[in-house]
């Protein structure tokens, strides 16, 4: 009683009959008792089985005796070991770069600029502090997931969302700025960049103390479709994801797309009222309506396209768009 058989030379083979995986991935897993996540729980691992499938039959082949199970995941959360590691690599280099950048340009804010800055240029340096908290807690999200400490893991996970919710604030705010710069109102509202900070700042840390308060952040798993799993701290519950952020961001979505067409529009109208444009100024206006592209995080859009044939792709584009977005923020304004 209580002996370990594992590494069996000729694998046990389970088969169940007649799966209907709904679209499904299905998964032969084994219990493991030894092993526990960031709540203490035990996990189903797939080391030691594989999994062939045959029509509507699937076979566990596994090398060793515990406790097996076949565990469904849906077929849009799982990508391949490959794709999550190119991702991961992607990410790392250009939020490191956009960290370093971010720094670069808030540091010469306060040595040179500081006493002289303009309304959008503090604006945009409090978007800076939000995608340097964005991209620090980012980068060493997973390192403290794998401690397993749970206060530490809900501490970093409400810290990144904090910083994600905060960088599309101050989207809107620089679109708002922008679009109240056009209309000419901004003089006329007393106490503006007060009312600025104190919305962009505390309107996510309201929804980040909600989600505290419903103990919504911990531990959780990106699965693969081998089975493997990364783990990261961030909300647990997927309807909570999808509700708080993706909603907020399409509101932020919806008025800076909105601003920046109306921005554009005008600049394109603008040689109209005078002499035709020459090679330089077309440059020129190609420039401003690239930086305002990047400036107002319209490219975070692409996260909208992450369903069905576009999945993989929608994950490029927006990795490399969004994780190098520091870096290029610092080099469009300097």
């Amino acid at each position: 009683m209580g002996a370990k058989i594992q590494n069996l030379s000729q694998p046990i083979e389970i088969q169940y009959s007649n799966v209907d995986k709904k679209g499904a991935n299905a998964s032969c897993m084994s219990w493991d008792g030894n092993s526990t996540d960031a709540n203490g729980k035990s996990l189903w691992i797939t080391d030691g089985c594989q999994t062939v499938e045959t029509n509507n039959s699937i076979t566990c082949q596994c090398t060793h005796l515990t406790f097996f199970a076949i565990l469904m995941s849906p077929t849009p959360a799982n990508i391949s070991t490959s794709d999550v590691n190119t991702l991961t690599y992607i990410t790392s280099i250009g939020c490191g770069l956009s960290l370093f950048f971010l720094i670069v340009g808030l540091f010469m804010h306060v040595l040179v600029r500081k006493g002289k800055a303009s309304e959008a240029t503090k604006i945009l340096m409090n978007l800076f502090v939000a995608m340097l908290i964005l991209n620090l807690s980012f980068l060493t999200n997973e390192s403290i997931s794998n401690l397993g400490i749970k206060g530490a893991c809900v501490a970093i996970a409400a810290v990144l969302h904090y910083g994600m919710l905060a960088t599309f604030t101050w989207f809107f705010m620089q679109a708002l700025h922008l679009y109240l710069s056009l209309r000419r109102i901004c003089t006329e509202v007393k106490h503006y960049m007060l009312k600025i900070c104190i919305t962009g700042w505390v309107i996510p840390a309201v929804v980040v103390i909600a989600l505290l308060a419903s103990q919504k952040y911990n531990s959780i798993n990106i699965n693969t479709n081998e089975g493997k799993a990364a783990t990261m701290c961030w909300i647990s519950d997927a309807g909570i994801h999808q509700g708080v952020n993706i909603g907020y961001y399409a509101v932020v979505f919806v008025f800076t797309l909105s601003v920046f067409i109306l921005t554009v529009r005008q600049i394109v109208l603008m040689p109209k009222a005078g002499k035709a444009q020459d090679n330089s100024s077309i440059k020129s206006n190609t420039s401003t309506i690239l930086s305002l592209f990047l400036l107002l995080g319209i490219t975070w859009a692409f996260a909208f396209f992450s369903y069905g044939p576009l999945l993989i792709a929608s994950y490029y584009i927006f990795t490399i768009l969004n994780s190098f977005q520091g870096k290029s923020k610092t080099v469009t304004v300097s």
